[in-house]
């Protein structure tokens, strides 16, 4: 397990995080211990806003600290790679906002109420989702905002020429075409519901080999380019498929679940009418489109993610243009 800061906003929380990675990487604090839930929430001015590390959340915590400071706090940001670490971190009061992804969030969430073979209650159905993860979420101190329109899910593309020869912008068109197709992806599409089993049932598509090249990787998006494969697992925030030549094929009957991109707060510190409503100045904005370029832009261009993130939110009249 990891544990890096960022070299700016990143001055509150480390000590107490570099104890409790030692200590909580396999359970968080009790749900004994997190006080009385039903308290009325808190509104802390100094906030710590933990990203996970990649280069889209690095992006979502520098939006969210923006967003809060425009609003009158005071904010840090500290990158935590081990969702292990930073969701007891978050309950604990010592990550205050993190930015996270609703269906994965909540079935992680279930397991560890649960166990690991719990059944998933994420879903393609964002408000059955959402009505899943607070559920899980409220004993633990935590409070679910709102989803905007941004989604970051699992997404299948293929080479643009080869979409073009066929005629196809959906799932549904690659299944009515009847085509053999290898799918390069991870070892475990073979068995997961949302990858080969589910695209073979829900849209008929011929999955004749999984090509484990991994999610979304290089060797897997050239295995497609080349033609060694047909169609590549990946993201629908991918922010490197034109450089392949590739295209994503629309999930137009809804197999993948509903990741839509939500900030998750400590209430006790955070759960305040201020801080969801700076947060919420997001939601009618930003989209799955703009997260795509915008990680193409840290990604590929070499841009840093709070130069991104700004020039993003001043470019929406969300914050004032420094």
């Amino acid at each position: 397990m990891s544990l890096l800061s960022r070299p700016i906003r990143a001055r509150r929380a480390l000590a107490g995080l570099v104890l409790l990675a030692a200590t909580a990487c396999t359970t968080g604090p009790s749900l004994e211990n997190q006080g009385e839930v039903t308290a009325p929430p808190g509104d802390s001015k100094e906030l710590t806003i933990g990203s996970a590390g990649f280069t889209e959340s690095d992006l979502l915590a520098q939006m969210y600290a923006l967003l809060l400071e425009r609003a009158g706090y005071s904010t840090d940001i500290i990158s935590v790679t081990n969702r292990e670490i930073y969701e007891p971190a978050l309950e604990s009061g010592q990550i205050d906002v993190v930015p996270e992804y609703a269906a994965t969030f909540a079935d992680w969430l279930n397991a560890k109420a649960n166990g690991a073979d719990a059944a998933p209650v994420g879903s393609p159905d964002l408000a059955a989702t959402m009505k899943a993860l607070r559920a899980l979420a409220a004993p633990r101190g935590l409070t679910v905002l709102d989803p905007g329109r941004a989604v970051d899910q699992n997404a299948f593309a293929v080479a643009a020429s080869y979409a073009k020869k066929h005629n196809l912008k959906t799932l549904s068109d690659l299944g009515r075409a009847n085509l053999p197709v290898r799918l390069a992806a991870g070892d475990e599409c073979v068995q997961r519901p949302y990858c080969a089993p589910g695209l073979e049932k829900t849209y008929g598509i011929d999955i004749v080999a999984v090509d484990p090249k991994g999610v979304g990787t290089t060797q897997a998006k050239q295995a497609v380019q080349n033609g060694q494969d047909q169609m590549v697992l990946t993201t629908t925030t991918d922010a490197t498929l034109d450089e392949f030549g590739l295209v994503l094929l629309a999930d137009d009957k809804k197999l993948q679940n509903a990741d839509y991109v939500v900030p998750v707060v400590n209430r006790a510190r955070a759960g305040s009418d201020g801080v969801r409503d700076a947060l919420g100045r997001l939601n009618t904005v930003l989209t799955t489109a703009d997260l795509a370029s915008m990680n193409e832009q840290v990604d590929s261009w070499r841009r840093l993610p709070e130069d991104v993130a700004r020039t993003y939110l001043e470019s929406k009249r969300l914050i004032p243009k420094g």
